[in-house]
């Protein structure tokens, strides 16, 4: 062991420190592929030992690789030979809920599903929340900034953290856990950490916002016959269901019938020819006024020809099974590998005419390939995977020159890691880009957070 393993073990003991070979056992892409070829994998159990791992590796010019949940898709996470990975997966305390104030004090480590379920039991909510629930955890999801199936109702992750404890490079620790929504004390420095990907401070804790919970929840999956009744349902449904909508997803007639069909794993609730799809789930207090509610709602929409088939849940166990022909990525993705993920964002207006010229030029440029497409379309967020991989770079330049046209967004809510880091001036200028640089700087002046990501 070298002379600086020697002193991180000092500091985080025998189950802080690994060396040997399960750290070729553990993945180092999303979706568990890939062997982490990093020279060790260091689990500090709380900020102090984060913070002197930290003063060492700096002081030795060492590079640090953050892991969380391993559940992104932009490979900010992967790690080289030459790299220590640092993992906060023993810091999984829920140190306070506060119920009368609705907050929460957790450590990084924390998986989401565990505090939503933490949460539920004093009848709060934890509204960030998307299929790989069960094994993201807190330092991931602030580090990308997750959104997942409620943005549309109650933001992005960012919008769901009062305070942060983060440790910079050099090991100094910022602490401001305010429990308040208002603080106009200067800057916000929480937000440069939220959405960095780790390269500029490791988040060790966090106080976080929670909602009232909603005991009572209507969900429906509902088919359309043009992109222009999908957006006419959505502003239907925001403005008739007075604000209780709170996941309008959709799923275009290439990824619905993959689903249903291909995977073997989901049931055909309405039929499979319709070119949309739309899963949309409304949340109140009182079940039976909520639920005369949505059918009410839901039938006019029918009548008016908006949408043209529907089929309610009717059970908690038949909202999940609606539930999850929209998050079984996982099925997906061994049903349809290889394939290139895509996460974008774009003015709804525009939708459409992007979705179709890429699926177009797709076609021409490579007949044999297929692209499934779906999203939260409620907040301009699409998501759609390309398959089988020929050409990843030549499939790349379709897909974003493309949305350059139509001034989206190259990541919406996983990050942009090393896959999207070429693309990442097609939604930033120079003078942001270098504002960028000269904040990684003054943070990490030796580069040793997470190196290669997002920018140079």
């Amino acid at each position: 062991m070298s002379e600086l393993l020697s002193a991180i073990h000092a500091i985080v003991g025998d189950q802080g420190l690994i060396t040997d070979e399960r750290v070729a056992q553990r993945p180092n892409e999303s979706w568990s592929k890939g062997s982490c070829p990093a020279k060790a994998i260091i689990r500090p159990a709380s900020t102090e030992e984060v913070s002197k791992v930290l003063a060492l590796c700096h002081e030795a010019n060492q590079t640090i690789i953050p892991q969380a949940g391993m559940t992104g898709l932009a490979d900010a996470t992967k790690a080289t030979e030459a790299d220590f990975v640092l993992s906060l997966e023993r810091m999984r305390a829920i140190e306070q809920l506060d119920t009368q104030g609705a907050t929460a004090l957790v450590q990084a480590g924390v998986v989401v599903e565990d505090l939503q379920k933490t949460a539920a039991e004093h009848d709060l909510l934890f509204a960030v929340d998307w299929g790989a629930r069960g094994s993201a955890q807190v330092a991931g999801m602030l580090a990308a900034n997750a959104g997942g199936n409620k943005v549309i109702r109650y933001g992005m992750a960012r919008d769901q953290v009062l305070g942060l404890e983060v440790v910079l490079a050099d090991g100094t620790v910022l602490t401001n856990l305010k429990e308040t929504i208002k603080d106009n004390t200067g800057y916000d420095l929480k937000q440069l950490f939220i959405g960095s990907e780790g390269t500029l401070g490791i988040i060790t804790r966090a106080v976080l916002r929670l909602w009232p919970s909603a005991p009572a929840r209507q969900t429906a999956l509902v088919g359309v016959e043009s992109f222009d009744n999908a957006l006419r349902l959505l502003n239907t449904l925001k403005q008739k269901l007075e604000g209780k909508l709170s996941a309008f997803e959709a799923m275009w007639n290439s990824f619905y019938g993959f689903m249903v069909n291909e995977t073997g794993h989901h049931q055909k609730f309405i039929d499979d020819s319709l070119p949309y799809y739309i899963l949309v789930e409304s949340e109140c207090v009182d079940d039976t006024r909520g639920k005369e509610q949505f059918i009410e709602v839901l039938g006019e929409l029918l009548e008016q020809e908006i949408i043209v088939d529907a089929v309610i849940a009717e059970s908690h166990q038949q909202s999940a099974a609606l539930w999850a022909v929209r998050d079984d990525i996982e099925s997906m993705v061994k049903a349809f590998s290889p394939l290139i993920p895509y996460d974008i964002s774009l003015p709804l207006r525009h939708m459409e005419a992007y979705t179709n010229e890429v699926k177009t030029a797709l076609s021409e440029q490579f007949p044999e390939s297929t692209c499934l497409t779906f999203g939260h379309l409620g907040d301009g967020n699409i998501h759609f995977c390309v398959g089988p991989v020929t050409d990843k770079k030549a499939i790349d330049t379709v897909v974003y020159k493309i949305l350059e046209k139509y001034k989206g967004s190259v990541s919406a809510e996983h990050g942009i890691g090393l896959s999207k880091k070429p693309y990442i001036h097609l939604s930033r200028s120079e003078a942001e880009l270098a504002v960028m640089r000269s904040i990684k700087a003054a943070l990490d002046p030796k580069g040793i957070l997470n190196p290669g990501k997002i920018i140079d």
